[in-house]
């Protein structure tokens, strides 16, 4: 190493012990997120339920939560001043300014995948599709297997809305229940028959399992008899109410406002209550390659209102400083407006992008994360799926170095090892 560049790492060494950020860190950003000074031995995570809101095909970066008025590709959207001094959102997020003062925008994300499919799974697992060979367990199967606990009735791991990564590896236990469209609730919660009868049937099933199973030993089989176990308790259950927004006052349903998502966000917060610990709440058509602003403007008015309302009646009912709340997608797009049609867009581009998350130990206020002036590139604080999974798990209270093994017994980390912070230390 030539002795400029060993000054040069020697100083940037001290400005991150200085800022907090010690080498026992798990990405280079966690501390700063946290707002507190580096431990000799990990902290114990203040999160007890975490809620993903999930922005399916990759909200534009430029026209959310990193304006660039003065840049190229700019658009047609202005910055708005928020809750928080000094940070700025879009014009078409007035509700979510308000609570920024709560949260954090992290505008260093720069992510190696820039197919949907891909980074959808890179983002929800912290691993690459097919490395190893193996389907990686995502966040909210982590989640359920190292915080849940598994003498609940309620599952530990919800989605609403939009499919999601399930539990890989890790098997049926720790699977999403999906739940299609909140409104709805979850179909045929109700049992036909309950009782006696209800207790006969099932120890008949029990039977017919066991005999099948002893015969042929195939692994569907305790799949199968995990998930009608998983079933029944949650139909027994008096927390299953919470899956049934009727119950819900209508008072709090209305500030949540209208649609599905709105819905999805309301539940979200009723199962956080009963001890659910992580919902994924999905909503789609952020792949705005077309007609990129007025589309933009309109999700943004879908999301706006009932992501601050969940985010409002957290902090109120005492459970924010508890419940990590994310709203990110699979990427960014393109910080220069495509061609395309009458209507132009914006593509994917992974390089740089943004999310922002909201309580669970997060010192709020703040902004992390630096963008040049056009939005293409980041220039301070860069991190990649590693380590954002990794700074989730340690706000979670889950060791993300923690090894789970395969059903071969092949030990794998939780999160792959996060690159952020050694990168500006070596």
């Amino acid at each position: 190493m030539s002795p400029n560049l060993l000054e040069s790492t020697r100083r940037r060494f001290l400005q991150l012990s200085a800022a907090g950020v010690g080498t026992a860190s798990l990405s280079g950003w966690l501390e700063v997120l946290a707002g507190r000074a580096a431990a000799s031995q990990a902290p114990k995570g203040k999160a007890k339920a975490c809620v993903l809101l999930w922005m399916d095909g990759g909200p534009s970066h430029k026209d959310t939560l990193d304006l660039k008025p003065d840049g190229k590709g700019a658009g047609e959207f202005k910055p708005i001043k928020t809750s928080a001094p000094g940070v700025e959102v879009s014009e078409h997020l007035p509700h979510l300014a308000q609570v920024m003062k709560h949260g954090v925008v992290v505008r260093g994300m720069s992510t190696g995948e820039g197919a949907h499919a891909r980074a959808k799974y890179n983002l929800h697992t912290g691993y690459r599709e097919g490395q190893g060979g193996l389907v990686y367990p995502s966040l909210g199967a982590i989640v359920a297997k190292e915080v849940g606990k598994p003498d609940t009735a309620v599952p530990a791991f919800v989605a609403i809305g939009n499919r999601t990564f399930g539990s890989g590896f890790l098997g049926p236990k720790y699977q999403p229940l999906n739940v299609q469209d909140a409104s709805r609730g979850v179909d045929d919660l109700k049992a036909l028959v309950g009782g006696p009868q209800q207790a006969n049937r099932l120890s008949l099933l029990d039977e017919m399992e066991q005999a099948f199973h002893g015969e042929y030993k195939a692994p569907v089989i305790t799949d199968h008899k995990t998930t009608y176990e998983r079933a029944v308790k949650l139909m027994n259950a008096k927390e299953a109410r919470a899956f049934d927004l009727a119950q819900e006052p209508a008072a709090g349903r209305a500030k949540y406002g209208t649609g599905k998502f709105a819905d999805g966000c309301l539940m979200a917060r009723r199962l956080v209550e009963v001890g659910v610990p992580f919902v994924e709440v999905g909503l789609g058509g952020w792949d705005t390659h077309l007609d990129n602003f007025e589309r933009v403007k309109s999700l943004s008015g879908q999301i706006d209102t009932p992501a601050a309302a969940l985010i409002e009646d957290l902090k109120q009912r005492g459970l924010l400083d508890s419940t990590l709340v994310i709203w990110m997608g699979e990427f960014g797009r393109t910080p220069n407006i495509n061609t395309r049609g009458a209507k132009p867009g914006r593509d994917h581009y992974p390089r740089a992008w943004s999310l922002a998350m909201w309580g669970g130990g997060v010192a709020g206020g703040r902004v992390y994360g630096k963008t040049d002036a056009d939005g293409a590139a980041v220039t301070d604080g860069k991190a990649g799926a590693a380590d954002f999974l990794a700074t989730v798990c340690e706000l979670m209270g889950i060791d993300h170095t923690k090894q789970n093994d395969t059903p071969i017994g092949r030990p794998i980390r939780i999160v792959d090892k996060p690159s952020a912070f050694t990168s500006k230390i070596v």
